[in-house]
């Protein structure tokens, strides 16, 4: 009769009981889904400069496109990363255009991966990165070789800091 008992009692529970869920293979899961998702987050949005460039601060609201950039240190001038040119150089060339500069960017024209269709037809688009110390003389130099490029979207790199409302 104890058995019996016990027996039934048993049976019973194990009808009650409710399947396992093995949640080893579901965290890999979702682990592997929010590394993802950290990586990808911020690509393409955020454009560091190097460190002997300081950018001058601005309330701005819209973000930075992906574009061909150029960099405008106290001592030299890189486009994508390479050296071009020195900044003597252009600051000798007042309101010219600077001949290297305007061949470099020439021969980057259209050549950018992550341009899109619609911003390739609207014409080629670069960002300047200068100095805050860097003059606009010589701004306005860079300015001109880059539209003598078929540059004609120019835009310059900035700090955002909160806005003044």
């Amino acid at each position: 009769m104890k058995n019996t008992r016990r027996l039934k009692r048993m049976a019973r529970a194990k009808r009650n009981s409710v399947g396992g869920l093995n949640l080893t293979s579901l965290m890999d899961v979702f682990t592997i889904l929010v590394f993802f998702l950290l990586v990808n987050q911020s690509v393409g949005e955020v454009v560091e400069p190097p460190k002997e460039i300081k950018l001058p601060d601005s309330v701005v609201d819209a973000m930075p496109r992906q574009t061909v950039v150029m960099m405008v240190s106290e001592h030299q001038i890189l486009i994508q990363g390479v050296p071009v040119a020195s900044y003597e150089e252009v600051q000798r060339n007042e309101g010219g255009v600077v001949e290297p500069i305007r061949v470099s960017l020439q021969k980057l024209r259209g050549n950018v991966i992550g341009l899109s269709a619609e911003a390739i037809a609207k014409g080629n688009e670069i960002t300047i990165m200068a100095h805050r110390t860097v003059p606009f003389k010589v701004l306005k130099t860079l300015m001109s070789s880059c539209t003598s490029a078929g540059y004609s979207s120019i835009s310059l790199a900035v700090n955002q800091k909160a806005s003044q409302n």
